[in-house]
């Protein structure tokens, strides 16, 4: 309770325990006290009378001065109260009532006028009721609990009866040690106070740093349980990366899973563990797989010719829809084996431009000698070329390796190929839709320039000298041989899909071909809709310095771009 009223009621806000009187420094508050509640006052002192105080009948009372021994008790008031004016019965009149009642009187005239002053300087001091001789008068009220009694006897019976534990015993000199608060410099003249406030203090800080602490924790684990899910987000953004990076590399070869070779073996033995296959074919098979790659040639089991001079007899007699077609110079059709099913539509492609070309006399002199390779032998070339210096940026996309892979090959590839073979050609990119619907009608109007030479007039079918074209797009390849001008107008591209078995391009090399075995054939505008095609056009020989000049600009590969 002395901590309680020396912080809240004394130190935060000076109020009169008799009138509510506040907004007042502490000595102006004692001048207050010592003024206007004079006869109150006395409770202030532990209750111990100097002088009898004579309380009575009308009979008993006398004239004579009372006198007290006006201290502040340092217990409840600050140790300000040494330094104010001290008024003891020394300081009274001595001649009597008279004196004393004038003396009374000047102090209450002074207290009145000090509140006046203070009236017109806080506005706070304007909502206390009634003057201070009311005040005076008023019935005493318990410092300690609140409690009004009627008169100061009474309130002094309370106070020692209820509050006894309280009071602390009158300090004799004004000039004892003062004791400073070393958190908030606090002073104080009893030290048990000060100690009791010092408490406060400490229980504050140790809540605040409790406080602090649970704080911190919570941070501590919130910031944990981020991180902890910002790992998680990072490695399942890793593993789904990886997975996907291994995903490419099994879909482009680059697995480490072994090339044409490995996969031939292991796919016939799965026909043979079928049934499929008889342990004879099986051995025969691989007998014949061992030669080809021994001498780098194409062993032809995957091969259809003749089916360009079939599709020639076939508009010459048919095809009344048709209103002119243009083929290309003779090819082979190679379609996909057990040893590169998945993967090696590129290579398939370059087979059946490269069987065109060596049957045409133009390119005798840059390919003599040459015939269709294996696709192991391809692989080999296509290095060859990227040790020259051609593509040195595809050639680290495929880590420099090819062979004893199943790494897909594209455009690129073919045209380095070729290029390093002193074949020229030339890769035009149709890198976005032309037409309505994600068509490429302009694919479709270049490649009809490619094979006419003339518009009008002339044979219903034209056998052209032009090489085949290969035709990409994203994830396959196929060639084209030709081109149809239909009657309504319309252009149908004709071709060879690697994809296709031979048994069914063999149904083409039948002399009475029906339209439906060109079904496998044809492709219409509205048939092509990727994104983006690509083809490499074949357009004669290089000498020895074009050769190099395009090696040179294959450092940085560019492609001719429609539109």
């Amino acid at each position: 309770m002395k901590a309680h009223l020396l912080i809240v009621h004394m130190e935060n806000e000076v109020i009169c325990p008799f009138c509510k009187l506040s907004g007042v420094n502490y000595d102006e508050m004692c001048f207050h006290i010592e003024t206007a509640h004079f006869e109150q006052n006395e409770l202030g002192r532990n209750f111990e009378r100097i002088n009898t105080i004579h309380c009575g009948t009308s009979d008993n009372r006398k004239d004579n001065t009372q006198q007290s021994r006006m201290e502040v008790n340092p217990s409840i008031h600050s140790p300000c109260a040494s330094n104010h004016p001290k008024i003891s019965a020394q300081s009274l009149p001595k001649d009597g009532t008279l004196e004393h009642k004038a003396f009374y009187s000047e102090n209450l005239t002074e207290s009145r006028k000090f509140l006046e002053s203070k009236e017109k300087r806080q506005c706070d001091l304007s909502k206390i009721k009634g003057s201070i001789y009311d005040t005076v008068y008023s019935p005493p009220e318990c410092p300690f609990c609140g409690k009004i009694e009627d008169c100061t006897q009474d309130m002094e019976t309370h106070v020692k009866t209820n509050h006894a534990n309280l009071l602390d015993t009158p300090v004799e000199d004004c000039d004892q040690p003062l004791y400073d608060c070393p958190m908030c410099g606090l002073t104080c003249t009893n030290y048990h106070i000060l100690q009791e406030h010092v408490d406060l203090h400490l229980e504050e800080s140790s809540f605040r740093q409790g406080m602090d602490r649970v704080q911190c924790s919570r941070d501590l684990e919130l910031a944990h349980h981020l991180q902890e899910e910002e790992d998680r987000k990072r490695s399942e953004e890793s593993r789904q990366e990886r997975e996907e990076f291994q995903k490419l590399q099994r879909q482009y070869g680059l697995d480490n899973s072994g090339g044409y070779k490995q996969q031939l073996l292991r796919s016939m033995e799965r026909e043979v563990n079928s049934g499929r296959m008889h342990p004879s074919e099986f051995h025969r098979r691989k007998a014949d797989m061992m030669e080809s790659l021994a001498i780098g040639i194409d062993d032809g089991k995957t091969k259809t010719s003749g089916i360009i001079e079939a599709l020639y007899r076939y508009y010459q007699n048919a095809a009344t829809d048709v209103r002119r077609v243009w083929l290309s110079a003779a090819v082979d059709h190679f379609h996909s084996s057990f040893g590169d099913k998945g993967w090696g539509c590129g290579y398939r492609n370059f087979q059946m431009l490269l069987s065109s070309l060596l049957q045409n006399d133009t390119y005798d002199d840059c390919l003599k000698g040459m015939s269709v390779p294996c696709i192991p032998k391809i692989q080999s070339m296509i290095e060859d070329a990227w040790r020259e210096g051609f593509d040195p940026q595809g050639a680290s996309q495929l880590n420099d390796r090819l062979q004893g892979t199943k790494a897909w090959i594209g455009a690129c590839e073919i045209y380095t190929l070729l290029t390093s073979l002193r074949v020229k050609c030339r890769i035009v990119d149709f890198h976005k839709s032309t037409g309505p619907l994600g068509t490429h009608p302009r694919l479709f109007e270049w490649i009809l320039n490619y094979y006419s030479t003339e518009r009008e007039g002339g044979p219903k079918a034209v056998c052209t000298s032009k090489p085949p074209i290969y035709l990409q797009h994203q994830g396959h390849s196929r060639t084209v041989v030709g081109i149809e001008e239909r009657k309504n107008q319309t252009l149908c591209l004709l071709v060879f899909d690697p994809g296709c078995p031979s048994r069914e391009m063999q149904k083409l090399l039948k002399q009475d071909m029906e339209a439906n075995s060109l079904k496998q054939l044809r492709k219409f505008v509205g048939n092509l809709k990727h994104k983006q095609y690509q083809i490499v056009a074949v357009e004669g020989v290089l000498t020895a310095e074009e050769k190099i000049a395009r090696r040179q600009a294959s450092q940085v590969f560019t492609a001719e771009k429609i539109p």
